[in-house]
């Protein structure tokens, strides 16, 4: 049987996402979470003897995970849509490459650390993470974010052509077939899970389906949710949260 090959979000999607990437409080939270375990991981790249740890951003989206990426180490951004990447040159980022998570457009044993922020839940999922391992040399880490609990399925899951979202131990699964071992794995956006979840069984009862999620904001709070959902860093680093909305993961190429 043909592998199913992974979808672009709907074209619309892009252009939100620039626009709100940058202020919205769930990208500027998720950041926040995503640069603590980078920062760490790099730290430990330099202490063993590595020189300027490189980076791949599979699935970069219009830039913004990929621009924090880059005040780690050297870091490249690969997606599928060429509409993204034209966001990512417009914003200055060059280093980017059309190309398939699936067949990423890397040779073997390339990077220190590759991310999948957003990104497994659109793939072939063993198939896309053994590419991750493939392109890591050894010792290098994935980290992976990815949605959690089918229940959770929304409009956002919709316009994103996602495929499933994941439970913690799916995903664990996933990567240990793939060939990774597991580092750190703890579900994570705790903070704003009854709200989610009370919010898109709304939309399900009153058919409300908005372009996108993004969409559904309250501006003036945007500063304030931002910095609770990314104190959320600090535990997630030291324990594993019960549930959440997303499932945080590092697995390490040994």
């Amino acid at each position: 049987m043909s592998q199913a090959l992974p979808r672009e979000m709907q074209p619309h999607t892009y252009a939100i996402m620039r626009a709100v990437e940058d202020t919205h409080w769930w990208y500027v939270g998720r950041r926040r979470i995503i640069s603590s375990f980078v920062q760490r991981i790099c730290d430990e790249r330099r202490s063993e003897g590595m020189r300027e740890p490189r980076l791949l951003d599979i699935g970069c989206g219009t830039g913004g995970n990929l621009e924090t990426l880059s005040k780690f180490g050297e870091a490249e951004g690969v997606d599928i849509s060429r509409e993204a990447l034209d966001f990512c040159r417009a914003r200055g980022l060059a280093n980017v490459r059309e190309g398939a998570a699936e067949t990423l457009p890397y040779g073997d044993e390339s990077f220190d650390l590759v991310t999948g922020l957003d990104v497994v839940e659109h793939l072939d999922d063993v198939a896309g993470l053994r590419e991750m391992r493939r392109v890591l040399r050894i010792g290098g880490r994935c980290l992976l974010f990815v949605p959690a609990f089918m229940f959770l399925w929304g409009v956002q899951d919709d316009v994103s052509h996602h495929r499933r979202r994941y439970t913690l131990g799916e995903l664990k699964t996933k990567l240990q077939v793939a060939g990774f071992e597991i580092e750190r794995a703890s579900y994570a956006n705790v903070t704003f899970f009854v709200p989610i979840l009370l919010g898109r069984w709304l939309m399900r009862l009153t058919g409300l389906r908005p372009a996108s999620e993004n969409n559904v904001n309250i501006g003036m709070l945007n500063g304030l949710f931002g910095r609770i959902f990314g104190a959320e860093s600090w535990w997630l680093r030291r324990m594993s949260l019960p549930f959440g909305v997303s499932i945080i993961c590092v697995a390490k190429r040994s």
